[in-house]
């Protein structure tokens, strides 16, 4: 199916429910969040019931996002449609399966929408999967959805797929802002929503106290530098994630000091759980496009400029091995 087809489609399938659940993955974003809300202000529109859950408790930074209080961690029992938003594949809903909450949730309609084309182990069991990896965020998606089907918009749905934009595309920065991004936000603007106001709350909520400034300098001289410097890596402990995760998370609060660093191309952050199981999120440079091939080998996925994997190495050492030179091995290949 086409964009449009596959647009046409979701109008079909929504119109036959009323209270949609909205899942977002393990690891919110200014995406997933993003997209999470402008969904639900078109369902509000339509006279639907939503409810908005992600697995985890919305860390701080996010909450500069108006409407963040009403995503719950706790799973809605009265739902008779789901919608995942900015994930398409299990490797990141990992807490959900874990919860047993999935088998609850195929048990009925479900649609995938996202911008993460390259992935393994994908949602196989959504009845409608609206996957379009030319988009530069979910957000993009979901505003074209309803263009398309001329859904009655507001205020917040327009605020909320800006920041999903802003939050995917590093502030309009990356190549992942096309053209036609540029005028989704041109657009969204000239109808009223002022991204200096957004600017500032998230300036605001992304403040840290001094104990994560100096912890952020001990994790600056912990850094690792790989490929005459091409590649960064922290390597995070179960005492770093119990401590310090809670007050900041540190992949925003690194990645961009080590892409900063002359020569960097991509920065991979690493946190490494008590039980043996670890997380990964990558961040690139602009021109050095390998996140989404890189997450892909470990089971993740994401998009060119940023992705994620969560795995269980049999040894950490063989884990960091590979890491590095696949790594090395998708710069020298671009």
């Amino acid at each position: 199916m086409n964009e449009n087809q596959l647009y046409s489609h979701f109008d079909d399938l929504l119109s036959n429910h009323r209270n949609i659940l909205i899942i977002q993955a393990d690891n919110p974003d200014a995406d997933s969040l993003g997209s999470a809300i402008a969904l639900e202000q078109l369902l509000m529109e339509m006279g639907k019931n939503s409810f908005l859950y992600c697995a985890v408790t919305m860390p701080d930074y996010l909450k500069y996002v108006r409407g963040w209080d009403r995503v719950s961690d706790v799973l809605f029992d009265q739902f008779d449609m789901t919608i995942f938003v900015d994930v398409s594949t299990t490797t990141l809903i990992k807490k959900i399966i874990d919860l047993n909450h999935l088998n609850r949730i195929k048990d009925k309609p479900v649609v995938v929408i996202d911008h993460h084309a390259t992935v393994n182990q994908k949602l196989d069991f959504a009845a409608l999967s609206i996957v379009l990896e030319d988009k530069a965020s979910t957000g993009q998606i979901i505003f074209e959805l309803a263009k398309q089907n001329s859904y009655k918009t507001n205020n917040l749905f327009l605020e909320s797929v800006l920041i999903s934009i802003l939050g995917d595309t590093q502030g309009l920065s990356n190549q992942l802002a096309l053209p036609e991004t540029y005028r989704i936000v041109a657009d969204i603007i000239d109808l009223g929503v002022n991204r200096s106001d957004i600017d500032e709350r998230r300036r605001e909520y992304s403040s840290y106290p001094v104990s994560v400034f100096n912890y952020k300098a001990d994790l600056i001289r912990r850094t690792e530098f790989y490929k005459n410097n091409e590649i960064g890596v922290l390597i995070l402990n179960q005492d770093d994630i119990t401590k310090f995760s809670p007050l900041y998370n540190q992949g925003p609060l690194m990645h961009p000091e080590i892409l900063g660093i002359s020569g960097v191309k991509t920065s991979i952050v690493l946190k490494v759980y008590q039980d043996g199981h670890l997380t990964g999120s990558i961040r690139c440079n602009n021109k050095y496009p390998v996140a989404s091939k890189l997450a892909d080998i470990f089971d993740g996925g994401g998009h060119e400029y940023a992705s994620g994997f969560n795995i269980k190495p049999v040894s950490f050492s063989d884990f960091k091995d590979k890491l590095i030179l696949k790594t090395s091995q998708l710069l020298d290949n671009l």
